[in-house]
């Protein structure tokens, strides 16, 4: 099918939806649906896939059987927690505001202390150490990829500490406090140290106080997003009784996922192909006429714009002006121009990169670094309620032959 074959008039989607003209610009202004020029750019186009969606949302019906269909796609709440909400200002970490802790000058660290609930106890008190000897020369492996890196020496770190279920909170958070720092580490393949954003600045760019702030910032904005994909997964393993590191490795696996993680590098994409454009408001208009997406660009839960994209932003004007933040700022008011689609927080990791000569990796590591401490939160608050998460599917496949059936009474 080609890309423009996606794209059906307004009279199309309402007749898939069974509504009005009047009810589908109703549904496009509360954001359940989106439009896009036509050809003659007077027109409106929409998605077919995002219709059919939504047509297919509708013929659930309501009550509790729609609810359970649409919860776990950014519908009705699953869950139960004290550790972040998300509102259209900033996310909030137990009632504090991320951008606020980001402007009062909170380190991941002193994230991590909060969404823990540690109290009066400093999990951060002792310090990282070093690599065990059976880990060290796969922990400082620079030719693998930094989420691969993680995801294979976790594991063998288990090994090494008692098994974290069994252990007292205290005991607890302390493990998770050393899994910050090691998870840092391993992501730029260095041993662990103190701080985690300035471990990861000096990998990348040594020297740099200004960019150092930029990911302290970049850190705490990411630390948790209430129950994202990556965070429900380490949800689900933290549910088992498994071990905290087994958490994370799960966590870590979804992330790696296109659909989530890997988004950090398709907005470094864009901006590297906008740079290569001649005229960058007529390329990415041309993108989303064509029914393509703009990476990093919207967010379901910020209809208004990510504020953690916004925080971002302003720090990156004030760090580094110059022409690669120039073709950053074209890109975002291209963007705005034709979708109404402001930048999100992955689109700002990557632009951070590109204003900075970095590639596109370093996003994404900035991403795994943060939400590690989200995911911990999660697990330790999963693993003192004690409960399965186990949820049940709704079966819509071939139905058993009553013939064979009647055959085993």
């Amino acid at each position: 099918m080609s890309m423009d074959s996606d794209l059906i008039p307004a009279s199309e989607a309402c007749r898939l939806l069974g509504i009005s003209p009047a009810t589908l610009y109703a549904y496009v202004s509360r954001g359940l649906l989106e439009s896009r020029p036509g050809h003659d750019h007077r027109s409106r186009v929409y998605r077919r896939q995002d219709v059919e969606r939504l047509a297919q949302r509708k013929r659930l019906g309501r009550g509790p059987a729609r609810g359970a269909a649409q919860s776990l796609d950014r519908g009705l709440p699953v869950l139960e927690t004290r550790i972040s909400l998300i509102r259209p200002d900033a996310p909030y970490y137990r009632g504090r505001s991320a951008v606020a802790m980001v402007r009062a000058g909170a380190t991941l660290e002193d994230t991590a202390r909060l969404l823990w609930d540690c109290g009066s106890q400093d999990p951060f008190a002792d310090p990282p150490g070093d690599w065990p000897p059976q880990v060290q020369a796969l922990a400082l492996e620079q030719e693998l990829p930094p989420l691969s890196r993680a995801m294979a020496v976790i594991p063998l770190l288990a090994l090494q500490v008692p098994h974290s279920f069994q252990a007292d909170q205290a005991t607890r958070r302390a493990l998770a406090a050393t899994l910050l720092r090691q998870n840092a580490a391993l992501l730029v393949s260095r041993r662990p140290a103190a701080s985690v954003h300035r471990l990861l600045a000096e990998a990348w760019r040594p020297g740099d106080e200004a960019f150092a702030e930029l990911v302290r910032a970049a850190l705490v904005l990411c630390a948790d997003h209430e129950l994202n994909v990556s965070a429900f997964a380490a949800r689900v393993v933290a549910s088992t009784g498994a071990h905290l590191h087994a958490t994370v490795c799960a966590g870590l696996a979804a992330l790696s996922g296109p659909r989530h993680g890997a988004t950090t590098a398709r907005a470094h994409a864009l901006l590297e192909e906008a740079r290569q454009a001649q005229d960058v408001q007529r390329f990415i208009a041309g993108r989303w006429k064509r029914g393509e997406e703009l990476p990093g660009f919207g967010h379901a839960l910020y209809p208004q714009g990510d504020p953690r994209a916004a925080e971002l932003l302003e720090m990156l004007r004030q760090a580094r002006p110059g022409a690669e933040l120039d073709l950053v700022e074209a890109v975002i008011a291209a963007a705005a121009e034709c979708s109404g689609r402001r930048p999100n927080v992955d689109f700002m990791l990557s632009a951070i990169c590109l204003v900075h000569g970095l590639p596109a990796q370093p996003a994404l590591s900035m991403f795994a670094a943060g939400r590690l401490a989200g995911w911990l939160a999660h697990a330790l608050e999963q693993q003192t309620l004690g409960r399965l998460i186990r949820p049940r599917a709704r079966y819509t496949g071939l139905q058993p032959d009553a013939d064979e059936d009647a055959a085993h009474d």
